[in-house]
């Protein structure tokens, strides 16, 4: 299954990205050929919402079955999780630049996504303040609990309020005025999006998990320091009678 996906994403993005260029210009648009960060920036936000789904899942395995290797899970997918909600905050900041003339419009949608990247940056601020690992799954799987309906309500809910003006259109997909090769695009780049995103979120998981194991079975991976290293050496002269030889 993995080398199919390595296959697939090998042949398939670039062709993505030929394919991007290939359709035309989108109308309406202040700069219209500035228009495809749309491929790009439309992922990111989906796919941090599943991975920090993911990281819930596994933060509630983690308190059920008290099994490190759920927390590893939990960690990584947090981790990929920030990378997504990172990217999301920069495409959206150079698409507001292109389309609405500023990098910043303090508009909603921005303002919630900026809350929610602090929200996650605290999970690992908490992670990081207990050198204890149990005391450190436990404490980051509980605020990995409380963090969601917060992410919950600054993604989905608060940006789509009524009384909340944004400049962002919210009926694009739902109204299918999605169409055509943008359409087209948009499903390639989310399909790839998704094979590399969990292509290296596996191997990420994988790597801690050995790395705990290792810890647990041979201790510290680091090589301890000798003590003796300064140590004279004391060499037996030739003549020098052996032990249990009288002199």
């Amino acid at each position: 299954m993995e080398k199919l996906s390595r296959w697939v994403l090998m042949l398939g993005m670039p062709l993505a990205i030929w394919h991007s260029y290939l359709v035309g210009d989108a109308a309406g648009f202040m700069n219209p050929e500035f228009a495809r960060i749309f491929f790009w920036h439309f992922p990111f936000p989906i796919m941090a919402t599943g991975l920090v789904s993911a990281g819930l899942w596994f933060s509630w395995k983690y308190l059920k079955t008290r099994d490190q290797a759920w927390d590893i899970r939990s960690q990584s997918a947090h981790e990929y999780a920030m990378l997504f909600i990172l990217l999301t905050l920069a495409s959206g900041v150079f698409f507001s630049k292109v389309q609405w003339g500023a990098w910043w419009q303090n508009d909603p949608r921005q303002v919630s996504f900026l809350l929610v990247s602090t929200v996650y940056i605290a999970y690992f601020v908490l992670r990081s303040a207990f050198p204890d690992p149990d005391k450190r799954a436990q404490n980051a799987a509980g605020y990995a609990l409380a963090a969601f309906l917060p992410f919950l309500f600054l993604t989905f809910v608060f940006p789509r309020l009524p009384q909340v003006e944004s400049f962002h259109p919210s009926e694009t997909i739902m109204k299918g005025r999605l169409k055509g090769g943008y359409a087209l695009v948009t499903v390639e780049l989310m399909i790839l999006v998704w094979i590399l995103t969990a292509w290296v979120y596996k191997l990420r998981a994988r790597s801690l998990l050995i790395a705990h194991k290792l810890e647990n079975n041979y201790g510290s991976l680091e090589s301890p320091r000798r003590s003796d290293v300064n140590a004279p050496v004391v060499r037996r002269l030739p003549n020098a009678p052996s032990d249990g030889e009288s002199s």
